[in-house]
C-alpha cells in the first residue's frame, strides 16, 4: 500500500513539475531571431541594435518564475540582467454605472467609492506560442486568471531594440466592469543591487537594495523604476500615455513602487508601476473592460548593459524626454486649461514672477497654450463690476506672460447659450458678457474697456463670434456636460457657421483593448464629415491645476499647428485660429508625428481629385519613437465611414519615413489618416475632400 501510495504522489509531483508544449508553428526562422527549447527553457533570442543581442529565457516549468533570465549582450559574451522573475499585475475591478448617463463613454463615474475587489493574475503554465509578427516576435503563455477575468500572459519582443512589452491580456464575460492595475516584476530572491528613478525635479537618486518588510512608493519623473543586477539593468516603465486614465488633475500620484509583498498581493521582492486607487479624488474613472474585449495590462522593459540608471537616458528618448519635439514650420499649441490664475491674482495669493503652471507648461515644450478661466471661480455672467476687471487682469496676465517661445491665450468654457459644453478662442482681447438684460444693448462703448458684448441668446453668441472673428468648438463631446452633444446641434445655424470650429479631442475613455486612444471622439470627427460640415477637431487637454512637479505629460496632447512664426501677443493672434479654421495642423500625443500629408497632391484645407478609377495617392511624411502598429486611412460616402487599415508591424523604433498609400476612394467624399505605435500613441491628420 505504501509502495502505491508513493507512486502515486510521485506521478503528481512529476506531473507539476513536467514543462508545458511549446508551439513554434507560427515563428519565422528567417526573421532574424531565434527561438528554441532546451530542456525546460524556451530560450529566444532578437536582434537588440547596436550590434548587441538581447534574450529572454521563459521557464516551462509550471512551478518556477515564468522568467528565468534576462540578458543582454554580443556574439562574443552574454550579460545577464535578472534571473527568475514573475510578471506582477494587479487588477482592481469595480463597477460601471452604465445607465445613469451615457454608456461606456462615463466619465462622472464613482468606481473608486463603490465596491470593488483586487485580484493577482495567477498564471497556471498550459501552453506556450510563439509567433512572428513582422519585426516582432510574441510569446504567449496560455493559462491566467484574476477574479472574473481570464487569457495569457504574453511578451512582444522589438527588432532593432532591447524593448520589450509584458501584458496580461485578459477578457471578462461579466459586464459593466471597470479596472484599475499595478504592474511590475516580482522574485523570490533578490535580483537587484541597486534600484534607480529621477525625481520630480529630473535629480537620479537610488538606493541600495537591502532585505525590507515594507513598500516604498514614489513620485518620479518619466514613470519609470530601474533595477541595477550584477551585469546590468532593467528599465521598467508603462506606455506614457495609455496608462493614464482621464482624471481633471495630473496630479504625480506616486507612480512607482518598490518592495516586499506589495498590497499583500505579490510576494516576493519587486519593482514596478502603480495606480492609486482614488485618482485625484474626485470623479475617478478608471478603465473600462467590455465583456468579450481583449484587455491588455501591459507594461515595458529596456534592456541595458550600463550601469547607474543611464538607461534612463534611453527610456526617455522614447517620449522626447518628456518634451514636444520641435519641428521646423509648425508650433506646438494646447487648449483646456482651468488653472484659475487669475482668481490667483485677484485673491493677492504670493505668486512667482512665473507660476508654476508656465513654467510645467514651458518645461513640456508647448508653445501656445489656450486657457479655459472662470470656470468655477470668476463671473461670467456679471455682475459687470467684477466681469470686466477679470477680463481685464486674465488679458493683462497673458501678455504679461507670454514672450520668446510661449504665448498665453485666455479663453474660457462658457457653457451657454448652444447647449451643452463649448469651448471658446478670440483672435484679440475681446470683453463681453454672458447676460443681457431686456434695457441693456447688446454692444456698447465703455469708457474704461472700449467696446463690450452683452449676450442673451445663442443669436448672439453667433453675431458675437462674427464680429470678433472668432472660433467656438464642442468641448469633451459626447461626455461630461457634453453628452448627447455636438449631435444636437448639427442642424443649429451656430453649428453651420464657420466659426463654430467642430470638437475637441481627448483620450477619454480609456480602454486598453484598443490599439489606439480616444475612439470617442475619432468617430464624432467621422461622423461630423459625413454630415455634410467641413469641421475639424483639436486636441484638448481639459484639466485643472497645474505644477512642475505634475505628471503633465501623460495626461497631455497637442496639436502642432503650421504658423510661419509665433504672433506676439500686443499683435493678436489671428494667424493661430486661421491655421485652425483651415485645418493645417495636425494632432499627437508626441511620440508620433506627420509633419506633411497630401491626397494627390492636395494638403489639407485643399480638395484632392481621384483619377477615372477614383484612386489616390496618399503621402505622409512620418517620424516615430516605439515601433508603429498600423496606419489607418478613414474614409466616409455621406452615409458610411470606412476604415482601411495598414500593417506597420515591419517598423522598428526610431525611424522616419515618407509612407505612400494607394486606396480607391470611388464615391467618398473626405478622407483622413490616423498613426498608432504599440503603445497606443497616436497622430491623426484632419480632413481633405475629395471632388
Amino acid at each position: 500500500m505504501r509502495k502505491i501510495l508513493f507512486f502515486f504522489l510521485s506521478m503528481i509531483g512529476l506531473t507539476l513539475q513536467a514543462q508545458v508544449p511549446v508551439d513554434l508553428k507560427g515563428f519565422d526562422k528567417k526573421g532574424g531571431v531565434q527561438a528554441t527549447v532546451s530542456g525546460a527553457m524556451l530560450n529566444v533570442e532578437w536582434p537588440a541594435g547596436n550590434a548587441e543581442t538581447a534574450k529572454v529565457s521563459i521557464d516551462l516549468n509550471k512551478t518556477n518564475p515564468l522568467i528565468g533570465s534576462l540578458g543582454i549582450g554580443t556574439k562574443e559574451k552574454q550579460y545577464t540582467i535578472a534571473q527568475n522573475l514573475d510578471p506582477a499585475i494587479i487588477l482592481t475591478v469595480g463597477k460601471r454605472d452604465l445607465v445613469s448617463q451615457n454608456g461606456w463613454n462615463i466619465f462622472f463615474d464613482k468606481t473608486a467609492y463603490l465596491k470593488y475587489q483586487s485580484y493577482a493574475v495567477k498564471l497556471d503554465k498550459t501552453d506556450v506560442k510563439v509567433a512572428s509578427n513582422g519585426s516582432r516576435t510574441e510569446i504567449t503563455v496560455n493559462g491566467a486568471k484574476a477574479g472574473p477575468f481570464s487569457g495569457a500572459i504574453q511578451f512582444t519582443l522589438y527588432n532593432g531594440s532591447p524593448l520589450m512589452n509584458v501584458a496580461a491580456v485578459m477578457s471578462t464575460n461579466v459586464d459593466s466592469l471597470a479596472v484599475i492595475y499595478d504592474i511590475g516584476l516580482t522574485s523570490r530572491e533578490t535580483p537587484w543591487q541597486k534600484l534607480f528613478w529621477a525625481d520630480t525635479e529630473d535629480f537620479m537618486r537610488n538606493v541600495a537594495v537591502t532585505k525590507m518588510d515594507t513598500v516604498e512608493m514614489m513620485a518620479v519623473k518619466y514613470r519609470t523604476i530601474i533595477g541595477q543586477g550584477k551585469e546590468g539593468n532593467l528599465a521598467v516603465f508603462p506606455a506614457p500615455h495609455q496608462y493614464f486614465y482621464p482624471l481633471d488633475n495630473c496630479y504625480n500620484l506616486e507612480h512607482i513602487w518598490y518592495g516586499e509583498n506589495y498590497r499583500n498581493l505579490l510576494p516576493g521582492f519587486g519593482i514596478g508601476i502603480r495606480h492609486d486607487l482614488l485618482g485625484d479624488r474626485r470623479w475617478v474613472p478608471w478603465f473600462n473592460a467590455p465583456p468579450g474585449t481583449q484587455q491588455r495590462y501591459n507594461f515595458f522593459c529596456l534592456l541595458s548593459r550600463e550601469k547607474d540608471g543611464k538607461v534612463l537616458e534611453n527610456v526617455k528618448a522614447f517620449t522626447h524626454s518628456d518634451k514636444y519635439e520641435p519641428i521646423p514650420g509648425y508650433y506646438t499649441m494646447s487648449s483646456h486649461f482651468h488653472q484659475e490664475h487669475v482668481d490667483d491674482v485677484l485673491t493677492r495669493k504670493p505668486l512667482p514672477d512665473m507660476p508654476g503652471f508656465v513654467k510645467a507648461f514651458r518645461n513640456t515644450g508647448l508653445n501656445i497654450v489656450h486657457l479655459a478661466e472662470f470656470h468655477g471661480p470668476g463671473s461670467p455672467r456679471g455682475p459687470e463690476a467684477k466681469r470686466w476687471p477679470e477680463l481685464k487682469m486674465m488679458f493683462a496676465e497673458c501678455e504679461r506672460l507670454s514672450g520668446g517661445n510661449f504665448l498665453l491665450l485666455p479663453g474660457e468654457e462658457p457653457n451657454n447659450f448652444f447647449g451643452g459644453h463649448w469651448m471658446n478662442i478670440f483672435p484679440k482681447p475681446v470683453y463681453w458678457l454672458m447676460s443681457r438684460e431686456k434695457d441693456q444693448p447688446f454692444v456698447e462703448d465703455h469708457p474704461e474697456y472700449g467696446k463690450v458684448y452683452r449676450i442673451g441668446n445663442k443669436e448672439e453668441m453667433q453675431k458675437l463670434l462674427e464680429m470678433e472673428n472668432g472660433l467656438a468648438w464642442t468641448a469633451h463631446a459626447r461626455t461630461k456636460g457634453s453628452t448627447g452633444f455636438p449631435d444636437k446641434q448639427k442642424d443649429e445655424a451656430f453649428y453651420k457657421s464657420d466659426h463654430f470650429l467642430g470638437a475637441a479631442w481627448k483620450a477619454m475613455p480609456a480602454d486598453l483593448s484598443q490599439p489606439k486612444l480616444g475612439k470617442r471622439v475619432l468617430d464624432l470627427m467621422d461622423d461630423m464629415a459625413n454630415w455634410g460640415y467641413k469641421k475639424n477637431v483639436l486636441a484638448e487637454a481639459d484639466l485643472f491645476r497645474i505644477e512642475p512637479n505634475y505628471e503633465l505629460y501623460g495626461h497631455l496632447n497637442v496639436n502642432y499647428l503650421q504658423l510661419d512664426e509665433l504672433p506676439k501677443f500686443e499683435d493678436g493672434w489671428q494667424p493661430v485660429l486661421d491655421a485652425m479654421r483651415k485645418g493645417k495642423f495636425f494632432v499627437t500625443t508626441g511620440e508620433v508625428l506627420i509633419p506633411a500629408f497630401k491626397v494627390n497632391n492636395a494638403a489639407v484645407g485643399e480638395t484632392a481629385k481621384p483619377d477615372a478609377k477614383g484612386n489616390v495617392e496618399i503621402a505622409l511624411d512620418a517620424k516615430w519613437t516605439f515601433p508603429l502598429n498600423r496606419a489607418e486611412v478613414i474614409s466616409g460616402d455621406g452615409k458610411e465611414v470606412f476604415h482601411d487599415i495598414i500593417n506597420l508591424n515591419d517598423t522598428q523604433a526610431f525611424g522616419q519615413k515618407n509612407f505612400k498609400f494607394t486606396q480607391n476612394m470611388k464615391g467618398r467624399k473626405w478622407l483622413r489618416v490616423e498613426l498608432w505605435d504599440v503603445a497606443a500613441n497616436g497622430a491623426f491628420t484632419q480632413i481633405i475632400w475629395l471632388e
